[in-house]
């Protein structure tokens, strides 16, 4: 409620008792020779009754009015520690800046925080997400940047087999060496749509994070054209180096929405699209 909703500001109209300075002539007034009326008792009592009404009502909007604020689902960074992780707390803006520096274009410096930990945790859903994962050069540094270092070196052999195996590359349209075929457009997209903090130890994380991803090959002729899926990541960070990195992680589909009744853009809508629409440094 605000203060011109409850009328608050009406209390302006009852300033209290008179100051007797003026004087006013009534015609049936019982007064003296100047026709000064005299004073009521009930009168003066009921302009204080009103005038004691009218602050009620003023500091009651006042509170009212200062609790809109409260209300919502943000929530300060100085309280991000003090919060207990299973809470149920929706992903909202803070207010705090995002992190600007960039290792091999993916965001670092992450504070030591809850926060910290869920804005690391949804930026590199987008980097393990997007295309650099097909391409030898770009997938090692995507992961040095992203894991810990001891995990980025047991990772890289893994992932090297999964991303070189024609087979695999085969099924989605790509050419050996992970790259399109002339004349399409290979899109490997992340967008997350939240994260949840499941746990929180100070120097380890867990953290969820859900997203929508587009994925497939956009040109005239494609037999896999770009659709979109949900997936859920669950990520657990650890402090290391003074940053966030990544340990390990799982994924599970969904949830997924329904459907929304939209006509699927062309091929070359969809290819205009991509390369014409960069990504985000996601915080929390």
């Amino acid at each position: 409620m605000s203060l011109s909703d409850d009328g608050g500001y009406g209390g302006d109209s009852h300033r209290g008792p008179e100051t007797g300075q003026t004087r006013t002539r009534l015609p049936d007034s019982d007064g003296d020779g100047y026709g000064t009326a005299r004073r009521s008792r009930t009168g003066l009592s009921s302009r204080n009754l009103i005038t004691i009404v009218g602050v009620i009502v003023l500091l009651l909007a006042a509170i009212a009015f200062a609790n809109r604020g409260g209300s919502g689902n943000s929530e300060s960074p100085s309280d991000d520690s003090a919060k207990d992780a299973g809470a149920a707390r929706p992903t909202a803006p803070t207010g705090t800046k995002p992190v600007t520096g960039k290792n091999d274009g993916i965001a670092k410096g992450f504070p030591k925080t809850q926060q910290g930990a869920e804005s690391a945790a949804a930026n590199y859903a987008v980097a393990l997400s997007s295309g650099g994962m097909y391409k030898s050069a770009q997938r090692d540094a995507i992961v040095g940047a992203v894991y810990t270092p001891s995990a980025a070196t047991a990772r890289k052999e893994s992932l090297r087999k999964v991303y070189t195996d024609p087979k695999f590359l085969g099924r989605i349209g790509l050419k050996a060496d992970g790259s399109a075929p002339s004349g399409m457009t290979f899109v490997s997209r992340a967008n997350p749509a939240g994260t949840k903090l499941e746990k929180f130890e100070g120097t380890t994380a867990t953290v969820a994070v859900w997203y929508s991803s587009l994925f497939g090959l956009a040109g005239q002729g494609s037999q896999n054209p770009v659709a979109e899926s949900w997936y859920t990541s669950t990520m657990q960070l650890q402090w290391v180096n003074g940053d966030w990195k990544l340990a390990d992680f799982t994924q599970k589909a969904g949830p997924a929405p329904v459907g929304g009744d939209q006509t699927a853009a062309s091929a070359k809508d969809m290819s205009k699209a991509v390369q014409g629409f960069g990504g985000f440094t996601y915080a929390r």
